[in-house]
């Protein structure tokens, strides 16, 4: 099994505190809310929301290809505003991956704002060629779920603060 590793940095003029609060904390009742016609729900189905639980994400029908996924919380923690988990179950695996690991860290940006830094590892089957579309498809639903909370929090500045 072959592992395919990426980072990224999304800047942000949202501190990190308030996007960890939204995107990671309060992100099962926060997102289905401002995404309605693509994510239906987000329920804990294992666990207490601490490292171990799972999350199940449910999509809308018709909204993309994938119906749900499981995340299990590897890390989650509220001082250092680190959020690590890895997505075991559910179509946007494919036949490619057996799992893929993702290490997010929000810090403060020198200028004001945030940095989120993202670390993700991508597990492949067995000898399965990686191929960049699908990495880049997943990173953009993903920027896109950003973005809108983003947004929200800045015409709301006293949600999350």
């Amino acid at each position: 099994m072959g592992v395919y590793s990426d980072t990224d940095e999304y800047p942000s003029p949202i501190s990190p505190s308030r996007l960890f609060k939204a995107l990671v904390v309060d992100a099962h009742n926060l997102i289905p809310k401002l995404l309605p016609n693509s994510v239906k729900s987000i329920e804990i189905i294992q666990g207490d929301g601490g490292a171990g639980s799972i999350k199940q994400f449910n999509f809308v029908e018709g909204s993309n290809q994938v119906k749900n996924i499981k995340n299990r919380i590897d890390e989650i923690d509220e001082e250092t505003l680190t959020y690590n988990y890895t997505l075991i179950e559910g179509e946007a695996l494919k036949d490619k991956f057996a799992s893929i690991a993702h290490e997010i860290k929000f810090e403060a940006a020198p200028d004001g704002g945030s940095i989120s830094k993202v670390t993700s590892k991508y597990y492949l089957k067995g000898d399965v060629e990686i191929n960049e579309e699908d990495i880049k498809a997943s990173k953009e639903i993903v920027l896109g779920i950003y973005k809108v909370v983003e947004a929200y929090l800045l015409q709301n500045p006293d949600v999350y603060a």
